[in-house]
């Protein structure tokens, strides 16, 4: 037995300083070269270049409409636009900018929970009072507009 454990030993001294003779590795060769790289590069940049711009709109023709002149748009105006008229800020307000949108100014005294001088008040700015079609940037405002005072 001590016979087999030293020759087990003395072999794998052995094959421990014996050469590897492992399979060689070839070198990686890429299938692309230079030209084919820069022309691809150059056909990406070119389409990149090219490319169609957004459609953004920039200028809302309506404007004026959500508090910057006399009338208001009820479908669009934040509900502090309603401040330069005395009695409609914060109730009247916020019962207009909330059960929008209208199609036109007389279905704001339709308005549910409205109350008899709620309706006289409306009455006397309804001149003031326009519609317009409901415009996504400035509905999601009508209530919050996120500017504190």
């Amino acid at each position: 037995m001590k016979i087999a454990a030293v020759l087990a030993l003395l072999v794998s001294t052995v094959a421990a300083f014996a050469p590897n003779n492992s399979a060689q590795r070839s070198a990686t060769e890429l299938a692309a070269d230079r030209r084919d790289f820069l022309s691809q590069a150059a056909a990406v940049a070119g389409l990149a270049a090219f490319a169609p711009s957004a459609n953004a709109i920039r200028d809302y023709e309506a404007v004026g409409l959500l508090g910057g002149s006399n009338v208001v748009d009820v479908n669009n105006a934040n509900v502090r636009v309603y401040l330069k008229m005395p009695g409609l800020y914060p109730t009247v307000a916020g019962k207009i900018a909330s059960n929008g949108p209208y199609k036109n100014v007389g279905e704001l005294y339709s308005i549910p929970g409205l109350t008899g001088a709620e309706k006289d008040l409306i009455k006397k700015y309804e001149s003031r009072f326009t519609t317009t079609p409901p415009a996504a940037d400035y509905v999601i405002d009508r209530i919050n507009n996120g500017l504190y005072r």
